[in-house]
Parts: C-alpha cells; sequence; structure tokens
C-alpha cells in the first residue's frame, strides 16, 4: 500500500490539476492520497469525478483533506485535517473566513505596491493564477508582480516584497491553530500538526492542541530527517497520538525535473492507523 496523504493542486499553491495529480499519483503506483489544499477542498470533487469518468476509482483511493494555514505568537502553524463533513457549518464558516482573509491580503498588498514601489497590478492579475474559488496566496502575489515587470522572477519577488520585513507585506489575519483543530475535529475530521519540524515550540505547541483535539502529527515529510522522523514519531506514541506523513507535493523538483509525488516514504502503517482512527471518531 503506497500512500501520501499530503498533496496540494491549482486550488491553492500546486502547479498540477486534479485531474493531472490523480494520473501521477496512478503512474507512480501509489494506491491512496489526500488532497490537502490551503483553506479549500474543492479540488476533491473534481478529482473524484475524474477518476469516475474514466473507471479508474478502483485504481486509486482519494481521500478528502486540507491544510488550514493558521497564526500563532509570529509562528505560522499549519493543521491538516481529514474526512472532514463538508457540510458542517463550522467548517465552511472557517474556510469561507479563511478565503476572506487571502482576499484582504492579496488587496492591501496590491495598494502598497502601488504607493510604496510604483508597481501596478489588479487583484484580477493575481485571481486568474489560481483555480476558480481557489486559495490566493504569497505565490500568486509574487508571480503576478514578476508578470508586471516588478522584479526578474519569483525568487527576487520574495526577497523584496513576500516577507514580514517588506513595507509592502501585510500579514494574513487568520484563525488560530486551537479554532482550526476544534473545527476540524468538530466536523468529524482528524487534525493533524503539519510538518511540525517548522516550529521550534512544537512539543509544547501540540500538547495543547490536543485538549482541542488534535488527534495526529505529520512525521514523515520531506523536509524532516531520518531522526526528525523518530524524533516525531516517538512523542506521537508517548502522547497517543497517530502519525501521518506525505510529500507536500506542489510541484516538480527543479532538479531533473523529478516529480516529488509519492517520493517520500510513508509505510503501509500509517494509512491503516489513519482508517482506524477515523473508525474510532465515528463509533465515539
Amino acid at each position: 500500500m503506497k500512500v501520501d496523504l499530503h498533496v496540494h493542486t491549482y486550488y491553492s499553491d500546486g502547479a498540477f490539476s486534479p485531474e493531472k495529480i490523480a494520473d501521477t499519483a496512478i503512474d507512480a503506483g501509489l494506491n491512496a492520497i489526500a488532497l490537502t489544499d490551503h483553506d479549500n477542498v474543492l479540488s476533491y470533487d473534481v478529482a473524484k469525478n475524474y477518476l469516475k469518468e474514466n473507471n479508474n476509482e478502483d485504481k486509486l483511493e482519494l481521500i478528502l483533506g486540507v491544510e488550514i494555514n493558521t497564526l500563532y505568537k509570529n509562528y505560522e502553524v499549519h493543521i491538516l485535517g481529514y474526512f472532514m463533513d463538508t457540510n458542517n457549518s463550522d467548517f465552511k464558516n472557517m474556510l469561507k473566513t479563511q478565503q476572506q482573509a487571502r482576499i484582504t491580503q492579496a488587496k492591501e498588498i496590491i495598494s502598497l505596491l502601488a504607493k510604496k514601489e510604483k508597481i501596478k497590478i489588479s487583484f484580477d492579475d493575481i485571481k486568474k493564477l489560481v483555480a476558480e474559488g481557489g486559495s490566493i496566496g504569497r505565490p500568486h502575489i509574487a508571480k503576478a508582480i514578476t508578470n508586471a515587470g516588478g522584479t526578474s522572477n519569483v525568487v527576487e519577488a520574495y526577497a523584496k516584497y513576500i516577507n514580514d520585513d517588506s513595507p509592502v507585506y501585510v500579514p494574513r489575519k487568520t484563525v488560530s491553530p486551537f479554532d482550526a483543530v476544534e473545527v476540524i475535529y468538530g466536523a468529524g475530521g482528524i487534525p493533524v500538526i503539519a510538518h511540525p519540524y517548522d516550529i521550534d515550540i512544537a512539543e509544547k505547541l501540540i500538547k495543547e492542541l490536543m485538549t482541542c483535539g488534535l488527534r495526529g502529527i505529520e512525521a514523515y515529510h520531506r523536509k524532516h530527517s531520518p531522526a526528525c522522523v523518530e524524533y516525531f514519531s516517538s512523542m506521537a506514541e508517548e502522547l497517543g497520538l497517530i502519525v501521518t506523513g506525505g510529500s507536500d507535493f506542489h510541484a516538480p523538483s527543479a532538479i531533473n525535473g523529478q516529480i516529488l509525488l509519492g517520493k517520500n516514504f510513508v509505510p503501509e502503517w500509517i494509512y491503516d492507523k489513519l482508517i482506524q482512527e477515523k473508525k474510532m471518531m465515528d463509533l465515539a
């Protein structure tokens, strides 16, 4: 059983459509993937319908997922969710709030770019870089700046304008990780902290998030060394949490054009534990 529980599409900051992700996953020999776009779940139905139309439902299992971007004490904390009831009112409202915050941030940055840097881009210039209804984010703003001639490439746009030290950058007003965990859990989903290596207060935060319903730690991730995987796997076992993992695929690697989807080794038992956790939640 080959699985990848962290995959992005062009409904957020991924390069591929849900259809291409599905085809790529099958070609890579994956048995199951979770589509975890930032702050929306739109890609799931698109990919599911595509598999059905092409009689490939038996070749790839799709898991409904999401990655909620949150802020806590100047830390960017990402919360993954799996198997939510997307009709849950609190869950729907959280996604709506997150989407509005992304739009507000983009428009404020557009205004500051024009005033302070004389770089003129429109909201439509950014919006057209993401699938209809998808999540606008920093990569799209950076690309729009580059397309407008404000910088020679996206890396330069990030260095000059898309960071906390830039006079034109406006942080996004987002939900807290506690809110995200609570809402996902309340919608019947499994909340998991994503790539905790990025957070130097991870252990303390994980314990605090457990009081709101956190059920897992993403120990397997492309940024995590074997020692890091062992550290977070041991922490999960000690705390009674499940372990998840995935490639966090966004786009082909610049190195040899390698497709990274599914390249992270995720043990088969991780899928089993995730399914078991969902069954236990449904019985509770």
